[in-house]
């Protein structure tokens, strides 16, 4: 056996040039996807501009937003983009962790494919390494109630400091775990689904006059031409699928009147179908109506909007279908297809519905709906397009941040902490083996300082000096020390409030060292046609 220059035996190699030249082509396409995305890791971490190729701009550090924009061509990175869509579904939250820490690994492997050691024994290896990294950060993980608010909302605002609404986290953070606790039962609730969550985005004023509405907010705005109301107490409301229009015929024809006897029974014959269409709902007293758009004929006209005025009936068109269902569960109505069959039982009800002006548009707010406990509505507000969009984003990642709590009820703390302990636990496991699985989970080790070091340098910080500092309070005991980026120094983070969901972390764990093993164990590509 021939000797390395790491002076191990280097195993028999039956690979070709093309196979070499293939893996690290792979590999150094997936680095630079990670590279690209490692600068916006962190609190302190960069913003990215991405312009499409419609001109459209978004200005983002989520690592989901970044790599879902980015047009890659390689395959490898492609993978990398996967990888940050996979995090994203599986935790919300870590989407920059993860490819950073996918990129670091790779890194790993390069040096370890130069020191002669065979893809399959590096993949085999950091798969043990994996599940190694796994039982490290559950060990020093912390068990959490649900029931207590304050350490959640302290979780939300991990999540929302790296981002570029950071300044509005105290705001945001409580409206995320609020929204969530009055969806969920805390004794036995083991997800969330985020669908019973509404985001309703409006341009004006700041994102400080965001809210968490008690019942339902609509886009559309009060149909009322006619004089109809704009407010109702104790409303009751109906959902109708069909138009209060007269019917239109399959085909385009004309009707030529000639007599004013004829032009009297047409509108003599309409106002008779409407008041025929109107008299089921004034019998159920409705005093809300809410019609869904049709792209076949108008929901109202004219007259049925007088008759509904003179009923003192609110009416609301336009209701998009996939929100039909939202409304319908908020508050406890069912839709009705057609006017015999709209009846007082299938009508919704709310303490007050109101038209509010936002500045530049109108919407509608139902307020003291009965079903509050199975969906609620935020309200968002922005200044700019450019940093609504991205509250929109920051609420989706601090809403799946306490997603992942109520799955896994535990938090670890931030800031490079758990990576340090994980390279430092597993550089001691490595000592303990040998040959080559033992040079594996070093370099397997030493690739989750990348963390820590990112932060460092982020944040401006002399990153060698900052991992070594943390590196010594850890080996001291202090497993819950970490980067504190504001102050610039390394402080107990579990007193600083930086904590973060445990599944977060073993997320990223898991579907990096899936993604790097995936990326090794590639020799060659075939095009097809």
């Amino acid at each position: 056996m021939k000797q390395t220059k790491g002076g191990l035996p280097q195993q028999k190699d039956n690979q070709t040039e093309k196979q070499k030249n293939v893996r690290m082509s792979n590999i150094m396409a997936a680095k630079s996807v990670s590279d690209l995305i490692r600068t916006s890791l962190g609190p302190r971490g960069m913003d990215k501009l991405i312009q499409s190729s419609r001109k459209e701009v978004v200005i983002s550090n989520d690592g989901a937003t970044i790599m879902d924009k980015l047009n890659v061509q390689h395959p490898a990175a492609k993978m990398m983009v996967d990888l940050s869509k996979s995090q994203d579904i599986a935790a919300g939250d870590g989407t920059t962790t993860v490819v950073v820490l996918a990129g670091a690994l790779l890194n790993s492997c390069i040096k370890l494919l130069e020191k002669g050691i065979h893809p399959t024994t590096i993949a085999e290896s950091f798969s043990k390494a994996s599940k190694k990294a796994i039982e490290i950060v559950e060990s020093i993980s912390i068990n959490l109630d649900l029931s207590d608010r304050n350490s959640l909302i302290k979780s939300a605002k991990t999540s929302l400091n790296s981002k570029v609404v950071s300044q509005y986290s105290d705001k945001l953070a409580p409206i995320a775990v609020d929204a969530i606790l009055k969806i969920i039962d805390p004794q036995f609730a083991t997800n969330v689904d985020l669908k019973d969550i509404r985001i309703i985005k409006k341009l004006g004023g700041t994102v400080e006059d965001s809210e968490l509405v008690d019942g339902i907010v609509l886009n559309q705005k009060v149909t009322n031409n006619a004089g109809g109301p704009s407010k109702i107490e104790n409303a009751k409301i109906g959902i109708i699928q069909y138009q209060i229009s007269p019917p239109k015929p399959h085909m385009d024809t004309g009707i030529v009147i000639k007599k004013y006897v004829q032009m009297d029974r047409v509108i003599s014959e309409e106002k008779k179908y409407i008041a025929k269409i109107l008299k089921p709902i004034k019998l159920a007293k409705c005093n809300v109506l809410l019609i869904q758009k049709s792209i076949l004929r108008d929901a109202v006209t004219d007259l049925s909007l007088h008759y509904l005025a003179k009923s003192k009936i609110m009416v609301v068109k336009d209701i998009e279908r996939d929100e039909v269902e939202f409304i319908c569960r908020t508050i406890d109505a069912r839709p009705v297809a057609s006017p015999e069959t709209f009846t007082q039982d299938k009508c919704g009800t709310a303490k007050l519905v109101e038209q509010i002006d936002t500045g530049e548009e109108k919407l509608v707010i139902m307020r003291g709906v009965p079903n509050s406990g199975k969906t609620v509505t935020v309200l968002l507000r922005g200044s700019n397009t450019f940093m609504l969009d991205e509250a929109e984003r920051s609420l989706h990642d601090a809403l799946c941040a306490i997603r992942s709590l109520v799955k896994r009820k535990a938090v670890i703390t931030g800031g490079g902490a758990p990576e340090i302990e994980i390279s430092m636990k597993l550089g001691e496991f490595a000592k303990t083996i040998h040959g080559v699985e033992q040079q594996c989970f070093k370099a397997f080790a030493e690739a989750f300082e990348i963390i820590p070091f990112t932060l460092a340098e982020n944040a401006g910080l002399n990153p060698v000096e900052v991992v070594t500092n943390l590196r010594s309070s850890h080996k001291q005991g202090n497993k819950s020390f970490g980067i504190n980026v504001v102050k610039g120094e390394i402080t107990d983070l579990s007193n600083e409030n930086v904590l973060e969901p445990l599944l977060v972390k073993v997320s990223a764990i898991r579907l990096a060292v899936e993604c790097v093993i995936m990326i090794l164990k590639i020799d060659d590509m075939v095009a097809t046609r």
